[in-house]
């Protein structure tokens, strides 16, 4: 389906997120270990906050991310401390612009891998379900960020896990009313730009992978000949569709229908369920 990552910490170049790891995310859009699909060519987008900025940067194309040159020259020469990427497998809908990940809302960036099953079924119902200040703002035609949007009509700005819970809630109450078995397949990762939400949660029970970093301290004491565990901060943490490398016990699985919460160094998992609207 697709394949991201969500970075916080030292300012990095973004090559090395994007190239230098054995499994880099440009790997894995030709050659994804633990995705649907090996390929992931339908695009690629990344975006990336600067001290001085209101809102983040973004960068999207409909190129496959190994074949384009700008962000080849892009990524060595733009560093942040805070980096969502994304390359993107559709599932049906258009490759445009439009339809790349990150999507973004003010300061907050949003994306996806997965999909709302049998969407064409179930999108009128749910654009309705977004508020009309908000709906003129959509611009694709994908799932995701009707997903999206339905999250920031339900508070995504107040309270992004509750947020988060109700719109998923929404698109499976949607879906049944649709005789869609499992409509939702997801993992989701939002910011704001000093925090980072990521959630795994299928209807299924049977997610797409998730892994997050382990706590950088323990690997440089573990490590103490890698230079490029030293070079980061404490606070550095990662969450991704899958490891960018081999390092022993670098890397956690996120579990089934859970919620990690990134700030600074601190990170908080918990259990993320559904909100249906007789309980929002």
């Amino acid at each position: 389906m697709c394949r991201w990552l969500a970075y916080s910490g030292s300012p990095v170049l973004l090559e090395d997120l994007l190239y230098k790891p054995e499994n880099s995310l440009v790997t894995q859009s030709r050659h994804a270990r633990l995705g649907v699909e090996a390929i992931n060519g339908d695009g690629f987008g990344v975006g990336w906050y600067a001290t001085a900025a209101e809102t983040p940067g973004v960068f999207l194309s409909t190129e496959p991310a190994w074949n384009n040159r700008n962000l080849r020259e892009l990524s060595a020469r733009i560093a942040s401390g805070r980096v969502f990427a994304h390359v993107r497998a559709s599932t049906g809908t258009a490759v445009q612009q439009t339809n790349c990940h990150p999507f973004r809302h003010g300061r907050w960036l949003w994306m996806h891998n997965g999909l709302i099953a049998d969407f064409p079924l179930v999108r009128r119902e749910l654009a309705l379900r977004v508020d009309p200040s908000l709906y003129p703002e959509i611009e694709g035609s994908t799932d995701s960020e009707v997903l999206f949007y339905l999250a920031l009509t339900f508070g995504l700005e107040t309270d992004p896990p509750a947020a988060v819970a109700r719109a998923v809630g929404c698109v499976e109450e949607a879906g049944e009313n649709q005789g869609i078995v499992h409509p939702v397949q997801m993992t989701v990762a939002t910011t704001d730009g000093e925090t980072t939400w990521a959630f795994r949660y299928s209807s299924r029970g049977r997610s797409r992978s998730l892994f997050h970093s382990r706590d950088i301290t323990t690997l440089q004491e573990q490590y103490p000949d890698n230079p490029t565990l030293h070079s980061l901060s404490a606070g550095t943490r990662l969450v991704v569709s899958e490891p960018l490398g081999d390092l022993h016990g670098a890397w956690r699985e996120v579990p089934e229908s859970s919620c990690v919460a990134i700030s600074g160094g601190d990170e908080e998992i918990r259990v993320f369920e559904p909100l249906r609207s007789s309980r929002s």
